[in-house]
Protein backbone atom coordinates (compact mmCIF):
# COMPACT_ATOMS: atom_id res chain seq x y z
CA UNK A 1 0.00 0.00 0.00
CA UNK A 2 1.31 3.25 -0.91
CA UNK A 3 1.34 5.98 1.21
CA UNK A 4 -1.44 8.04 -0.51
CA UNK A 5 -3.98 5.48 -0.49
CA UNK A 6 -2.97 4.72 3.25
CA UNK A 7 -3.52 8.10 3.86
CA UNK A 8 -6.89 8.14 1.88
CA UNK A 9 -8.20 5.27 3.94
CA UNK A 10 -7.29 6.74 6.96
CA UNK A 11 -8.84 9.62 6.42
CA UNK A 12 -12.27 7.93 4.82
CA UNK A 13 -12.38 5.55 8.02
CA UNK A 14 -12.56 8.94 10.21
CA UNK A 15 -15.27 10.23 8.63
CA UNK A 16 -17.10 7.08 8.25
CA UNK A 17 -19.67 7.62 10.60
CA UNK A 18 -20.54 11.43 8.98
CA UNK A 19 -20.71 9.74 5.53
CA UNK A 20 -22.95 7.43 6.47
CA UNK A 21 -25.30 9.44 8.67
CA UNK A 22 -25.28 12.09 5.53
CA UNK A 23 -26.33 9.11 3.33
CA UNK A 24 -29.53 8.51 5.84
CA UNK A 25 -30.42 11.77 5.67
CA UNK A 26 -30.64 12.28 2.12
CA UNK A 27 -32.65 9.04 1.94
CA UNK A 28 -34.94 10.52 4.34
CA UNK A 29 -35.89 13.29 2.38
CA UNK A 30 -38.14 12.54 -0.41
CA UNK A 31 -37.38 14.04 -3.56
CA UNK A 32 -39.71 12.07 -6.29
CA UNK A 33 -39.93 13.01 -9.87
CA UNK A 34 -37.46 15.86 -10.14
CA UNK A 35 -38.71 17.53 -7.25
CA UNK A 36 -35.16 17.70 -5.23
CA UNK A 37 -35.06 21.43 -3.49
CA UNK A 38 -35.12 20.09 -0.19
CA UNK A 39 -32.37 17.15 -0.70
CA UNK A 40 -30.45 19.36 -2.69
CA UNK A 41 -30.44 21.99 0.20
CA UNK A 42 -29.15 19.16 2.55
CA UNK A 43 -26.24 18.47 0.01
CA UNK A 44 -25.76 22.16 -0.40
CA UNK A 45 -25.29 22.56 3.75
CA UNK A 46 -22.97 19.37 3.68
CA UNK A 47 -20.80 21.33 0.35
CA UNK A 48 -20.82 24.21 2.61
CA UNK A 49 -19.56 22.58 5.96
CA UNK A 50 -16.71 20.77 4.21
CA UNK A 51 -15.77 24.34 2.79
CA UNK A 52 -16.66 23.91 -1.24
CA UNK A 53 -16.03 27.22 -2.67
CA UNK A 54 -19.24 27.88 -4.28
CA UNK A 55 -22.48 26.30 -3.48
CA UNK A 56 -25.45 26.88 -4.97
CA UNK A 57 -29.05 26.12 -7.21
CA UNK A 58 -28.39 26.56 -10.56
CA UNK A 59 -31.51 27.83 -12.93
CA UNK A 60 -32.70 24.50 -13.37
CA UNK A 61 -33.12 23.69 -9.72
CA UNK A 62 -29.67 21.32 -9.77
CA UNK A 63 -27.31 22.02 -6.66
CA UNK A 64 -23.84 22.72 -7.54
CA UNK A 65 -20.15 22.46 -5.26
CA UNK A 66 -17.76 23.96 -6.74
CA UNK A 67 -13.57 23.01 -5.32
CA UNK A 68 -10.99 24.97 -7.16
CA UNK A 69 -10.70 28.35 -9.59
CA UNK A 70 -13.43 29.53 -11.28
CA UNK A 71 -13.74 27.94 -15.03
CA UNK A 72 -13.86 31.22 -16.74
CA UNK A 73 -10.10 31.81 -15.21
CA UNK A 74 -9.09 28.58 -17.44
CA UNK A 75 -6.57 28.19 -15.07
CA UNK A 76 -7.58 24.46 -14.46
CA UNK A 77 -8.96 21.26 -16.53
CA UNK A 78 -12.10 20.35 -15.12
CA UNK A 79 -13.54 17.31 -13.84
CA UNK A 80 -17.50 16.34 -12.53
CA UNK A 81 -18.97 13.94 -10.50
CA UNK A 82 -22.65 13.62 -11.88
CA UNK A 83 -24.87 12.21 -9.58
CA UNK A 84 -29.22 12.81 -9.85
CA UNK A 85 -30.64 12.80 -6.58
CA UNK A 86 -34.08 12.70 -7.47
CA UNK A 87 -35.68 8.94 -7.68
CA UNK A 88 -38.74 7.88 -9.14
CA UNK A 89 -41.77 7.46 -6.70
CA UNK A 90 -42.53 4.44 -4.02
CA UNK A 91 -45.61 3.01 -5.92
CA UNK A 92 -48.10 1.46 -3.59
CA UNK A 93 -46.79 2.47 0.24
CA UNK A 94 -48.34 -1.24 1.00
CA UNK A 95 -45.84 -2.75 -0.68
CA UNK A 96 -43.12 -1.82 0.91
CA UNK A 97 -42.24 -3.97 4.19
CA UNK A 98 -40.35 -0.53 5.96
CA UNK A 99 -41.13 3.27 5.69
CA UNK A 100 -39.17 3.89 2.31
CA UNK A 101 -37.98 7.00 3.41
CA UNK A 102 -36.56 6.21 7.03
CA UNK A 103 -35.76 2.70 5.41
CA UNK A 104 -33.65 0.16 7.89
CA UNK A 105 -30.11 -1.20 8.27
CA UNK A 106 -29.74 -5.16 8.28
CA UNK A 107 -26.46 -6.70 8.26
CA UNK A 108 -24.99 -3.73 6.94
CA UNK A 109 -26.87 -2.60 4.59
CA UNK A 110 -29.39 0.04 3.71
CA UNK A 111 -32.88 -0.35 2.30
CA UNK A 112 -34.54 2.88 1.50
CA UNK A 113 -36.02 4.84 -1.83
CA UNK A 114 -32.69 6.35 -3.52
CA UNK A 115 -30.44 4.58 -2.04
CA UNK A 116 -29.36 2.30 -4.85
CA UNK A 117 -30.56 4.92 -7.60
CA UNK A 118 -28.62 6.88 -6.63
CA UNK A 119 -28.11 8.71 -3.88
CA UNK A 120 -25.41 6.17 -2.87
CA UNK A 121 -22.63 7.96 -4.50
CA UNK A 122 -22.95 11.49 -3.29
CA UNK A 123 -21.54 11.02 0.26
CA UNK A 124 -18.53 9.95 -1.53
CA UNK A 125 -18.78 12.61 -4.32
CA UNK A 126 -18.59 15.26 -1.20
CA UNK A 127 -16.37 13.92 0.88
CA UNK A 128 -13.95 12.31 -1.71
CA UNK A 129 -13.76 15.77 -3.91
CA UNK A 130 -13.04 17.56 0.15
CA UNK A 131 -10.72 14.79 0.80
CA UNK A 132 -8.88 15.35 -2.56
CA UNK A 133 -8.31 19.21 -1.86
CA UNK A 134 -7.02 18.86 1.83
CA UNK A 135 -4.09 15.98 0.30
CA UNK A 136 -3.49 18.18 -2.35
CA UNK A 137 -4.85 16.09 -5.07
CA UNK A 138 -7.29 18.57 -7.00
CA UNK A 139 -3.92 20.99 -7.91
CA UNK A 140 -4.68 21.77 -11.77
CA UNK A 141 -8.48 21.17 -11.48
CA UNK A 142 -11.62 22.76 -10.71
CA UNK A 143 -14.03 20.37 -9.73
CA UNK A 144 -17.82 20.11 -9.55
CA UNK A 145 -20.50 18.11 -7.59
CA UNK A 146 -23.73 18.06 -9.60
CA UNK A 147 -26.62 16.70 -7.78
CA UNK A 148 -28.88 17.32 -10.46
CA UNK A 149 -32.47 15.90 -11.49
CA UNK A 150 -32.47 12.89 -14.34
CA UNK A 151 -35.11 10.82 -14.34
CA UNK A 152 -37.51 12.39 -16.24
CA UNK A 153 -35.38 12.74 -19.07
CA UNK A 154 -31.70 11.44 -19.54
CA UNK A 155 -28.90 13.58 -19.78
CA UNK A 156 -30.88 17.55 -19.84
CA UNK A 157 -29.38 18.06 -16.85
CA UNK A 158 -26.04 17.84 -17.87
CA UNK A 159 -27.27 19.87 -21.09
CA UNK A 160 -28.19 22.54 -18.78
CA UNK A 161 -24.93 22.59 -17.08
CA UNK A 162 -23.08 23.09 -20.29
CA UNK A 163 -25.14 25.27 -22.72
CA UNK A 164 -27.09 27.39 -20.02
CA UNK A 165 -26.06 27.28 -16.29
CA UNK A 166 -22.71 27.55 -15.44
CA UNK A 167 -21.85 27.17 -19.01
CA UNK A 168 -18.97 24.95 -18.63
CA UNK A 169 -17.74 22.09 -20.53
CA UNK A 170 -16.17 19.31 -18.57
CA UNK A 171 -12.62 17.86 -20.01
CA UNK A 172 -13.90 14.98 -17.51
CA UNK A 173 -16.82 13.20 -15.99
CA UNK A 174 -17.46 10.43 -13.28
CA UNK A 175 -21.52 9.03 -13.07
CA UNK A 176 -22.72 7.72 -9.99
CA UNK A 177 -25.07 5.86 -11.19
CA UNK A 178 -24.91 2.37 -9.35
CA UNK A 179 -21.96 0.33 -10.62
CA UNK A 180 -21.01 -2.22 -8.25
CA UNK A 181 -17.96 -0.84 -7.72
CA UNK A 182 -16.60 -1.18 -11.00
CA UNK A 183 -15.71 1.24 -13.71
CA UNK A 184 -18.39 1.33 -16.25
CA UNK A 185 -17.66 2.59 -19.74
CA UNK A 186 -20.61 3.12 -21.40
CA UNK A 187 -24.29 1.94 -22.16
CA UNK A 188 -27.23 1.68 -24.99
CA UNK A 189 -29.12 4.32 -26.45
CA UNK A 190 -32.71 4.99 -26.57
CA UNK A 191 -35.41 7.24 -28.52
CA UNK A 192 -38.96 7.05 -27.00
CA UNK A 193 -41.46 6.71 -29.69
CA UNK A 194 -45.73 6.73 -29.67
CA UNK A 195 -48.10 5.80 -32.30
CA UNK A 196 -51.65 6.73 -32.32
CA UNK A 197 -54.66 5.53 -34.14
CA UNK A 198 -57.78 7.18 -34.61
CA UNK A 199 -61.06 5.16 -34.82
CA UNK A 200 -64.66 6.12 -34.91
CA UNK A 201 -66.48 6.20 -31.88
CA UNK A 202 -70.37 4.24 -31.46
CA UNK A 203 -72.27 2.59 -28.63
CA UNK A 204 -70.83 -1.19 -27.93
CA UNK A 205 -74.19 -2.73 -27.99
CA UNK A 206 -73.86 -1.43 -31.86
CA UNK A 207 -70.39 -1.86 -32.01
CA UNK A 208 -70.26 -2.49 -35.82
CA UNK A 209 -71.27 0.96 -36.42
CA UNK A 210 -68.28 2.16 -35.21
CA UNK A 211 -63.85 1.47 -35.49
CA UNK A 212 -62.16 0.34 -32.62
CA UNK A 213 -58.83 2.35 -32.08
CA UNK A 214 -57.99 -0.39 -30.72
CA UNK A 215 -57.97 -2.88 -33.16
CA UNK A 216 -56.21 -0.94 -35.59
CA UNK A 217 -52.80 -1.15 -33.60
CA UNK A 218 -53.31 -5.03 -32.69
CA UNK A 219 -51.01 -6.08 -35.69
CA UNK A 220 -48.44 -3.65 -35.00
CA UNK A 221 -48.32 -4.55 -31.30
CA UNK A 222 -47.42 -7.97 -32.71
CA UNK A 223 -45.27 -7.00 -35.57
CA UNK A 224 -42.69 -4.95 -32.33
CA UNK A 225 -42.78 -8.09 -30.14
CA UNK A 226 -41.61 -9.82 -33.20
CA UNK A 227 -39.35 -7.12 -34.45
CA UNK A 228 -37.22 -7.48 -31.19
CA UNK A 229 -35.47 -10.85 -31.42
CA UNK A 230 -34.27 -9.71 -35.05
CA UNK A 231 -32.39 -6.80 -33.32
CA UNK A 232 -28.42 -5.90 -34.19
CA UNK A 233 -26.18 -7.22 -31.34
CA UNK A 234 -22.79 -5.02 -30.52
CA UNK A 235 -20.26 -7.06 -29.30
CA UNK A 236 -20.12 -4.98 -26.28
CA UNK A 237 -23.34 -3.09 -25.71
CA UNK A 238 -25.43 -6.02 -26.35
CA UNK A 239 -28.54 -6.15 -28.83
CA UNK A 240 -30.76 -3.00 -29.40
CA UNK A 241 -34.15 -4.14 -27.86
CA UNK A 242 -38.05 -2.74 -28.54
CA UNK A 243 -41.00 -3.25 -26.19
CA UNK A 244 -44.53 -1.66 -26.19
CA UNK A 245 -44.32 0.32 -22.68
CA UNK A 246 -47.42 1.91 -22.15
CA UNK A 247 -51.19 2.56 -23.98
CA UNK A 248 -53.65 5.49 -23.65
CA UNK A 249 -57.20 4.74 -24.48
CA UNK A 250 -59.86 7.37 -25.41
CA UNK A 251 -63.44 6.78 -25.18
CA UNK A 252 -66.69 8.30 -24.08
CA UNK A 253 -67.58 5.28 -22.16
CA UNK A 254 -67.16 1.98 -21.16
CA UNK A 255 -69.79 0.94 -23.40
CA UNK A 256 -68.62 2.40 -26.13
CA UNK A 257 -65.88 1.27 -28.99
CA UNK A 258 -62.80 3.69 -28.67
CA UNK A 259 -62.22 6.09 -31.29
CA UNK A 260 -58.32 6.76 -30.47
CA UNK A 261 -55.37 4.59 -28.86
CA UNK A 262 -52.30 5.25 -28.69
CA UNK A 263 -49.01 3.22 -27.77
CA UNK A 264 -45.72 4.41 -26.08
CA UNK A 265 -42.90 2.49 -27.20
CA UNK A 266 -39.05 1.98 -26.21
CA UNK A 267 -36.36 1.39 -28.39
CA UNK A 268 -33.00 0.69 -27.26
CA UNK A 269 -30.51 1.52 -29.80
CA UNK A 270 -27.13 -0.22 -29.67
CA UNK A 271 -23.79 0.50 -31.57
CA UNK A 272 -24.75 -0.30 -35.36
CA UNK A 273 -28.05 1.12 -35.35
CA UNK A 274 -29.09 4.64 -35.88
CA UNK A 275 -32.04 6.60 -34.71
CA UNK A 276 -32.89 6.53 -38.31
CA UNK A 277 -32.99 3.11 -39.19
CA UNK A 278 -34.48 2.50 -34.85
CA UNK A 279 -37.27 4.89 -36.15
CA UNK A 280 -38.20 3.33 -39.72
CA UNK A 281 -38.50 0.20 -38.81
CA UNK A 282 -41.45 0.87 -36.47
CA UNK A 283 -42.08 3.33 -39.30
CA UNK A 284 -42.64 0.04 -41.49
CA UNK A 285 -45.24 -1.74 -39.17
CA UNK A 286 -47.77 0.73 -40.45
CA UNK A 287 -50.50 -0.64 -42.90
CA UNK A 288 -50.04 1.79 -45.89
CA UNK A 289 -53.34 2.06 -46.49
CA UNK A 290 -54.11 3.02 -42.93
CA UNK A 291 -51.43 6.07 -42.39
CA UNK A 292 -54.19 8.46 -42.77
CA UNK A 293 -55.50 7.18 -39.27
CA UNK A 294 -51.89 5.91 -37.59
CA UNK A 295 -49.21 8.01 -37.56
CA UNK A 296 -46.13 7.77 -35.95
CA UNK A 297 -44.58 10.63 -33.57
CA UNK A 298 -41.24 10.82 -31.78
CA UNK A 299 -41.40 11.87 -28.09
CA UNK A 300 -40.29 15.63 -27.08
CA UNK A 301 -39.67 16.46 -23.41
CA UNK A 302 -40.31 20.32 -22.53
CA UNK A 303 -41.77 20.38 -19.06
CA UNK A 304 -40.81 22.87 -16.74
CA UNK A 305 -38.45 21.90 -13.63
CA UNK A 306 -39.63 22.12 -10.34
CA UNK A 307 -38.18 26.20 -10.64
CA UNK A 308 -40.55 26.37 -13.71
CA UNK A 309 -37.17 26.37 -16.31
CA UNK A 310 -37.40 24.97 -19.20
CA UNK A 311 -35.24 23.22 -21.89
CA UNK A 312 -36.70 21.73 -24.93
CA UNK A 313 -34.87 18.34 -26.02
CA UNK A 314 -36.03 15.67 -28.14
CA UNK A 315 -36.37 12.28 -26.60
CA UNK A 316 -33.47 10.74 -27.81
CA UNK A 317 -30.44 9.19 -26.26
CA UNK A 318 -27.79 8.75 -28.04
CA UNK A 319 -25.65 5.30 -27.15
CA UNK A 320 -21.61 5.30 -26.06
CA UNK A 321 -18.93 3.82 -25.06
CA UNK A 322 -14.95 4.54 -24.31
CA UNK A 323 -12.24 1.94 -25.10
CA UNK A 324 -10.54 0.02 -22.83
CA UNK A 325 -7.14 2.46 -23.19
CA UNK A 326 -9.07 5.44 -22.35
CA UNK A 327 -6.93 7.37 -20.15
CA UNK A 328 -9.89 8.05 -18.13
CA UNK A 329 -11.00 4.76 -17.87
CA UNK A 330 -7.72 3.63 -17.35
CA UNK A 331 -7.02 6.36 -14.59
CA UNK A 332 -10.31 4.47 -12.89
CA UNK A 333 -8.77 0.82 -13.19
CA UNK A 334 -5.15 2.07 -11.84
CA UNK A 335 -7.24 4.02 -8.78
CA UNK A 336 -8.79 0.46 -8.42
CA UNK A 337 -5.59 -1.26 -8.27
CA UNK A 338 -4.19 1.12 -5.98
CA UNK A 339 -6.65 1.19 -3.35
CA UNK A 340 -7.75 -2.33 -3.68
CA UNK A 341 -4.96 -3.98 -4.40
CA UNK A 342 -6.83 -6.19 -7.59
CA UNK A 343 -8.18 -5.66 -10.79
CA UNK A 344 -11.99 -5.63 -11.35
CA UNK A 345 -13.57 -5.92 -15.09
CA UNK A 346 -15.21 -3.11 -16.89
CA UNK A 347 -18.92 -3.37 -17.53
CA UNK A 348 -21.72 -1.54 -19.05
CA UNK A 349 -24.40 -0.30 -17.75
CA UNK A 350 -28.17 -2.07 -18.80
CA UNK A 351 -29.93 1.39 -18.62
CA UNK A 352 -29.44 4.81 -19.73
CA UNK A 353 -27.78 7.58 -17.60
CA UNK A 354 -26.78 11.15 -17.84
CA UNK A 355 -23.84 9.52 -19.65
CA UNK A 356 -25.67 9.62 -22.76
CA UNK A 357 -25.29 14.02 -23.10
CA UNK A 358 -22.06 13.78 -21.12
CA UNK A 359 -19.94 11.20 -23.93
CA UNK A 360 -22.93 10.34 -26.40
CA UNK A 361 -23.93 13.94 -27.35
CA UNK A 362 -21.37 16.39 -25.88
CA UNK A 363 -18.43 13.62 -26.66
CA UNK A 364 -16.68 14.51 -22.73
CA UNK A 365 -14.77 11.35 -21.89
CA UNK A 366 -16.90 10.05 -19.14
CA UNK A 367 -16.71 7.11 -17.09
CA UNK A 368 -19.18 5.28 -14.14
CA UNK A 369 -18.19 4.53 -10.95
CA UNK A 370 -21.05 3.76 -7.64
CA UNK A 371 -21.83 1.71 -4.86
CA UNK A 372 -25.10 -0.58 -5.41
CA UNK A 373 -26.42 -2.79 -7.92
CA UNK A 374 -28.83 -1.84 -10.76
CA UNK A 375 -30.88 -4.76 -10.33
CA UNK A 376 -32.38 -2.83 -7.35
CA UNK A 377 -33.28 0.45 -8.59
CA UNK A 378 -36.81 1.55 -9.10
CA UNK A 379 -37.96 -1.40 -6.56
CA UNK A 380 -39.12 -2.09 -2.97
CA UNK A 381 -36.10 -3.41 -2.54
CA UNK A 382 -34.01 -0.40 -3.28
CA UNK A 383 -30.35 -0.93 -1.38
CA UNK A 384 -27.19 -0.24 -0.92
CA UNK A 385 -23.75 -1.82 1.36
CA UNK A 386 -22.84 0.81 3.72
CA UNK A 387 -19.32 -0.27 3.40
CA UNK A 388 -19.77 0.53 -0.35
CA UNK A 389 -21.03 3.78 0.17
CA UNK A 390 -18.31 4.66 2.20
CA UNK A 391 -15.79 2.82 0.46
CA UNK A 392 -16.46 4.50 -2.87
CA UNK A 393 -15.28 7.94 -1.48
CA UNK A 394 -11.80 6.65 -1.26
CA UNK A 395 -11.96 6.12 -5.11
CA UNK A 396 -13.23 9.48 -5.81
CA UNK A 397 -11.12 11.12 -3.53
CA UNK A 398 -8.02 9.36 -5.33
CA UNK A 399 -9.31 9.18 -9.10
CA UNK A 400 -7.93 12.80 -9.89
CA UNK A 401 -4.53 12.06 -8.39
CA UNK A 402 -4.67 9.27 -11.31
CA UNK A 403 -5.61 11.61 -13.56
CA UNK A 404 -2.64 14.03 -13.50
CA UNK A 405 -0.43 14.41 -15.98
Amino acid sequence: MTDSTATIKTRVAAQRDDIIKFFRDMCAIPSMNSQLKQVGERVGAEMTRLKFDEVRFDQMGNILGRIGPSPSLRMARVIVYDSHIDTVGIGDPASWQWDPFKGKIENGILFARGACDEKGSTPGMVYGLALARDLGWLDGFTAYYFGNMEEWCDGIAPNTFVEVDPKVRPDFVVVGEPTKMQVYRGHKGRVELKIAAKGKSAHAASNFLGDNAIYKLLDIIAGIRDLDATLHTDAFLGKGTVTVSDMKVSTVSINAVPDEATIFIDRRVTFGETKEQAVAQINALIPNDQRDKIKLEELFYDEPSYTGFKFPVDKYYPAWALEENHPLVEAGQKTIQALWNETRATGKWSFSTNGTYWAGKANIPSIGFGPGDEIYAHSTLDQNKLDDVVAATEFYALLPKMLQP
